[in-house]
């Protein structure tokens, strides 16, 4: 698994370099334009899912455990969390993003009936398991239900709630906006709550989070080690991006409003990674200060992560519907509803049972980006290479786009 995990990784980066020194400066135009900070909003609230609120407090101990762990020795711990999460990895996203936005409609891969089953069947696998993240996480931050460790039958009830709201309101396109820029304020909020406690209340200064944040810098001094699997848990993390990247991208790039390739680039590794940088400084301080995680901490990020869960599987949940034809319009409501909730239930429950395990998504996927390019050099080839700018039919769309939320 690790071989074909580093395969996929040259891959990837090494078709990034292509795309950036044949398509530098083309406008990057999707079916359904809107502003930049929308698709910022978008792509950050749909990319990301509660394991950015969950773990970082989580794995900080293990990172610094260089007895245990001796590979991390290389940089700090928040600047190894920082690199699990942030800027090289948001690389997938802009590949995958202008591969559909760009490539896909001259090339047609993902409308083979093979490969679009493939392809929802890792959507659908990957709904299942930001769900289950959340699910297995609640003890530890809601330790006041139940005994910190057992999941217990309150924690279902929340999570099942957040896939049946999820699914709800993947039935109508004008929850997207609301849902999208509602997460980010609220993460902004989380943030700024947060960071008052802890810079600028009892014995923190403002000065201290300038020093914790320079922190960071051990990931670009170090980024090279990034590239390849640490070790079997950064493997995970990975795979984990890698089941993620055909979807954000396949779903983000409808709203791609005339970026260039390299605004789209710089975009897709800044603007998220800015605010993943503050917000792991911040917990970073609870954690080397000991600060308590207060009841009221716990509940803000408990809803806030839950937000998340909600908006992601918004994202993905239309798109794989859309997909398979099997939109709210088509089948009805109360039949759209039962399908996907209890789909996305049953799977939730195998992913807790171990008898799924996302590797095994992300490993199916670095299959996807093989095939693809195979295909590619084998039948459309002379295609791509004449690409100069983007698919007319997108084009036509950015003379007057229409706002998303009245679509």
């Amino acid at each position: 698994m690790t071989l074909w995990l580093s395969g996929g990784l040259i891959f990837t980066f090494s078709a990034i370099v292509l795309i950036l020194c044949k398509w530098w400066h083309v406008r990057c135009i999707g079916v359904m334009p809107v502003s930049t900070a929308t698709f910022l909003a978008i792509l950050f609230t749909s990319g990301l899912d509660v394991g950015l609120i969950m773990f970082p407090l989580t794995e900080f101990r293990g990172y610094a455990d260089l007895v245990q762990n001796p590979e991390y020795g290389f940089a700090n711990p928040l600047a190894i969390e920082f690199g699990f999460w942030a800027f090289l990895i948001w690389s997938f996203y802009f590949l995958t993003c202008f591969y559909f936005a760009m490539i896909e409609p001259r090339v047609g891969f993902f409308a083979l009936p093979i490969v679009r089953v493939i392809n929802n069947a890792v959507i659908i696998g990957t709904c299942a398991f930001t769900a289950y993240l959340l699910l297995v996480n609640l003890p530890w931050y809601l330790p006041q239900l139940g005994d910190g460790e057992t999941v217990q039958p309150g924690f279902y009830a929340l999570v099942f709630t957040a896939i049946g709201l999820a699914v709800y309101s993947s039935s109508q396109i004008r929850y997207l906006r609301l849902l999208s820029v509602g997460s980010s304020l609220l993460f902004i909020g989380l943030i700024a709550g947060m960071w008052l406690r802890a810079f600028a209340l009892g014995d923190g200064a403002p000065a201290d989070f300038i020093d914790t944040a320079r922190l960071l810098g051990d990931y670009f001094r170090h980024i090279q080690q990034f590239m390849l699997p640490i070790n079997d848990y950064h493997a995970f993390y990975l795979f984990w991006w890698f089941s993620w990247s055909i979807m954000i991208g396949q779903f983000t790039a409808r709203f791609v409003s005339g970026l260039r390739t390299w605004q789209l680039l710089v975009s897709m590794l800044a603007v998220p990674s800015i605010a993943i940088g503050v917000w792991f400084a911040v917990l970073y301080r609870y954690h080397t200060e000991g600060l308590e995680i207060t009841a009221w901490n716990s509940m803000a990020m408990i809803s806030v992560g839950v937000l998340m869960v909600i908006n992601s599987l918004d994202s993905l949940i239309r798109l794989y519907t859309d997909n398979l034809r099997l939109t709210a319009s088509r089948l009805g409501m109360p039949r759209y509803l039962a399908l996907n909730v209890l789909a996305l239930v049953g799977l939730t429950l195998l992913f807790k049972l171990d008898f799924l395990r996302i590797e095994w998504v992300g490993a199916l996927v670095i299959g996807l980006y093989f095939a693809c390019f195979l295909y590619i050099v084998v039948r459309k080839w002379s295609a791509v290479r004449a690409i100069q700018a983007a698919p007319d039919r997108a084009a036509g769309a950015l003379a007057a786009p229409e706002p998303v939320s009245q679509r």
